[in-house]
């Protein structure tokens, strides 16, 4: 038998151009879904804290291979896709928070070389680190981030190495601090601002196997945290970032191993949605956001001291 197959069907171009259409769509939509690597970070190393100035991150501290703890600083061109040395912190540093804003970065306590949270904070500008007024308080394993021109930094360990159960706060404008209502008391949390309001994500409250999935916000001019859908999948060491109006959780570490999964919360819709897996789980790993992508920075490849130089990246529609 014979088959025929018209050369022009009716509608054929319309059909063509439709199909054509797409196969845009969708090959644009896998590339959204896809991460992308980037220049690995020039010394791997895990616990570090990362910010972003321009269109640089900034990875700072963290320990080495080595399982020292270090005062480097380098700065990713996310233009350039290329790494550069930068001035080192004053204090070498692992388990610090990290923030920025108005072209300036931020870091504030970690552990020291003694092992002990430190109390003492830090200004990137212009290429050089500036010290700050002290914080009322040390504060180790914590999270930062900056409201309203106010920057919160919120959970972790304090001098006495209990869990803090006030978080601290730096008017940026007068450079004076407070202390204000904390989030629920854990450590190795993620924080995050987006409209006003500030995020506490994930943490732990002692071992990584205490991890908990908890979200909480301060809104603005509040004096209690609110508590937010639970994220999915506890996790502690993680880190967090706001990207095209919404929440991200990336990484973290529990007892089975380093977390793969990426959720991302929408507040109009008060729920998560699971996002491509980050290639290379990491834990103690800095994430930042630019331009409408997440980037994750460094960390540890599996649970305890192990480092890693991974750079990856993904798009937020």
């Amino acid at each position: 038998m014979r088959l025929f197959f018209p050369t022009r069907p009716p509608g054929s171009r319309r059909f063509w151009t439709v199909l054509l259409a797409l196969l845009v769509v969708g090959c644009a939509a896998g590339s959204e879904t896809s991460w992308k690597r980037h220049a690995p970070l020039p010394a791997p190393r895990t616990e570090l804290a990362a910010a972003v100035v321009g269109s640089s991150i900034v990875a700072v501290g963290g320990f080495a291979p080595t399982g020292a703890n270090t005062a480097r600083t380098d700065a990713y061109s996310i233009v350039e896709d290329r790494w550069r040395r930068l001035p080192d912190l004053p204090v070498a540093i692992d388990h610090a928070a990290a923030t920025s804003a108005g072209g300036r970065a931020y870091v504030i306590g970690g552990y020291g070389a003694d092992r002990r949270p430190l109390r003492a904070a830090y200004v990137l500008e212009r290429g050089r680190w500036r010290a700050l007024a002290r914080p009322p308080e040390a504060r180790a394993a914590a999270a930062a981030a900056i409201a309203n021109g106010i920057l919160y930094v919120v959970g972790g360990v304090d001098e006495r190495r209990g869990l803090a159960r006030v978080a601290l706060a730096l008017d940026l404008r007068s450079g004076r601090w407070s202390r204000v209502p904390g989030p629920s008391p854990r450590e190795h949390l993620a924080a995050a601002a987006s409209n006003g309001r500030v995020y506490a994500l994930g943490g732990r409250r002692a071992g990584y196997d205490t991890n908990v999935a908890l979200v909480e916000t301060l809104a603005p001019g509040a004096r209690q945290w609110t508590r937010l859908p639970a994220l999915p999948h506890a996790r502690g060491g993680t880190g967090a970032a706001v990207v095209s109006g919404r929440l991200l959780a990336v990484g973290g570490e529990e007892p089975e191993g380093t977390i793969a999964s990426v959720y991302a919360y929408r507040p109009s819709e008060r729920r998560w949605r699971r996002l491509a897996d980050l290639p290379t789980p990491r834990h103690g790993l800095g994430v930042v956001a630019h331009r409408g992508r997440v980037y994750a920075v460094g960390g540890g490849p599996e649970p305890g001291l192990t480092t890693s130089g991974a750079v990856e990246s993904l798009a937020i529609p």
